[in-house]
């Protein structure tokens, strides 16, 4: 079988996974190595670039074109509505799904009435911070996650936001890093997202030991919330699902992409009616508040 991923060390670790999963189950399997336009443009900020797709759209081309059998994401980073001809085959049991705080020397900055410097390339993560520490710059930052580490010890910030799951994936996460608690991650974020070809029966049957139930429940609870509340346009969107003795805890953000707005739910369901969640979620955020929000974001994406 041959499994599409990315270069970086954190997509072939992905990718690797997936490989000894199948492996487990008796099939042979290789990893085709594909750059993706998130991969090759380091420079413009995701916020300009239009996040959705960016880094899974030439994996999807390859699917397409049947070059790979199967191609493996970080599921934050899939639109919420997969290509035409394309589906998901399984979702891996879910990694750390918070947010890490990477600093430099000291945490005195989050104190200060200074305004500290810190980067990052997210518009959630910019928003949620922004709406904390309102007096903060923000800097860009892109590349892969050690790209990243390097370019924080380099520039003269004080500090960088990671996803957790990606720095303790491979091993990278500083001494000097926190997790953020207090910020909710992206919808899907710590997740690992398998798709195929629609009409390849054989990779879907091949996929379906790895799948988690509860871990492709709760992403897709998430995901609903975000495709509800603003379909495919860049916004700082954050959701959580989680189980805990049969109910599911759900809770849900949007910003404005200052930070100055903000609009927020929390709901519990028992985990056979939980599936809905999402979508029922967003729209009582959408009459709570959250249209305005959505359609000055909206307003502002036509205009770029």
């Amino acid at each position: 079988m041959r499994i599409g991923t990315r270069e970086s060390q954190l997509a072939v670790w992905q990718a690797t996974q997936v490989k000894e999963l199948l492996e487990k189950e008796g099939l042979s399997a290789e990893l085709v190595f594909i750059k993706s336009e998130g991969d090759i443009d380091l420079k413009t900020p995701l916020y300009e670039m239009g996040v959705q797709g960016v880094f899974t759209r030439s994996l999807d081309t390859a699917l397409i074109n049947d070059r790979i059998d199967i191609a493996v994401h970080s599921m934050k980073d899939v639109p919420t509505q997969l290509p035409e001809g394309i589906r998901q085959a399984a979702v891996l049991p879910r990694g750390p799904v918070r947010d890490l705080l990477v600093y430099k020397t000291g945490l005195e900055f989050l104190h200060s009435s200074a305004p500290a410097q810190i980067a990052t390339s997210s518009v959630r993560r910019r928003a949620q911070w922004l709406h904390k520490y309102p007096n903060h710059q923000l800097n860009n930052l892109r590349g892969n996650v050690n790209t990243r580490l390097r370019k924080l010890s380099e520039e003269p910030w004080d500090a960088a936001i990671f996803a957790q799951a990606g720095l303790e994936r491979i091993n990278v996460r500083p001494g000097k890093s926190i997790v953020l608690d207090w910020m909710l991650p992206a919808p899907a974020q710590g997740a690992i997202l398998v798709a195929c070809r629609t009409e390849d029966e054989a990779s879907w049957l091949a996929c379906q030991p790895l799948n988690d139930p509860d871990t492709a429940l709760c992403t897709k609870i998430e995901r609903d919330f975000l495709r509800t509340l603003l379909g495919g346009c860049s916004a700082p969107i954050s959701a959580l699902a989680e189980i805990e003795d049969g109910d599911v805890y759900f809770a849900g953000e949007l910003l404005s992409t200052d930070g100055k707005q903000k609009v927020a739910i929390e709901k519990i369901l028992p985990i056979d009616m939980a599936e809905v969640i999402g979508k029922t979620a967003a729209e009582e955020l959408l009459d709570n508040g959250g249209r305005a929000i959505v359609e000055a974001i909206k307003a502002a994406n036509s205009n770029v």
